[in-house]
């Protein structure tokens, strides 16, 4: 039986390819009209596994989507690094001169905005996914919209790329979490990085105490975002990363932070991705 994986968009998007770098091609893909619908399919157990992209080296955090992870008790069990190409898409046989719209997702129209900077005439139309446009373009036979959308949806709905990388900044990757409802439990050894969510006390240096500790267990911080608390106004959670050598320092920092910190809870424990 094939695995069913919960992905946020259409086959096509960036999501879907992260699914098949992670998992196979052998998935049976679940298409979501958001991250909520991810989530809702795991509780459900209508999916076996979900993707969700958490932060992007441009834009910064999707900062709802850790609320969603820690409200909804889903478990990080892994991580994927995506290097993001935008790719200028359209009916075979039509040119540059042909496109009168662009339609993509609004963070992809934005990350090629210096690209069409030079074209006026045409007009840049947000659509909610990027491989949606592609599909629609072909199923249409839409002769005068082009898709800012990734390569695997050109191959896809059998288009043609006319312009590829057209993003501002190269250097553009999307980290995506994998999601799954009860946690997976890997062996110690292969376990080298964790997410953790905990309160401090509103009080001068709890946060430096609690960074103090992580740094003592030999924790590498790789990531701190604050969120705020919905119940409780001026209070904020902190959702942390870390990654470490030796799983004894890590169970160590677990025993630490219950003792020092307000609802803490781990989020995942997995494999570092970029080494």
């Amino acid at each position: 039986m094939e695995l069913k994986v919960a992905i946020q968009g259409i086959k096509g998007s960036n999501h879907h390819q992260v699914a098949t770098d992670f998992f196979g091609d052998k998935i049976d893909l679940l298409e979501c009209s958001s991250f909520d619908a991810v989530v809702d399919n795991l509780l459900l157990g209508t999916a076996d596994k979900g993707i969700m992209a958490i932060e992007n080296s441009i834009a910064g955090s999707i900062i709802s989507n850790y609320n969603l992870v820690y409200h909804n008790n889903i478990h990080v069990i892994g991580e994927h690094y995506l290097n993001i190409h935008h790719n200028l898409m359209v009916m075979k046989g039509k040119t540059f001169d042909d496109i009168k719209e662009v339609h993509s997702h609004p963070m992809a129209l934005l990350q090629c905005k210096e690209f069409f900077k030079a074209h006026p005439q045409i007009k840049l139309v947000e659509s909610v996914d990027t491989a949606e446009t592609a599909k629609r373009i072909n199923e249409g036979n839409l002769e005068h919209i082009a898709a800012i959308a990734p390569k695997m949806a050109a191959d896809l709905y059998d288009l043609e790329i006319i312009a590829d990388n057209i993003q501002t900044i190269v250097n553009n990757s999307t980290r995506f979490i994998i999601l799954k409802k009860q946690n997976k439990v890997l062996p110690e050894e292969e376990i080298n990085k964790a997410s953790l969510r905990f309160i401090t006390d509103h009080k001068r240096g709890s946060l430096a105490t609690v960074l103090n500790v992580l740094s003592d267990c030999n924790m590498n911080l790789t990531k701190i975002q604050s969120l705020p608390v919905i119940e409780t106004p001026w209070k904020y959670a902190f959702f942390v990363d870390v990654t470490f050598d030796k799983y004894e320092h890590f169970a160590k920092t677990k025993s630490l932070l219950q003792i020092m910190a307000e609802d803490f809870r781990v989020l995942g424990e997995y494999k570092n991705a970029l080494l």
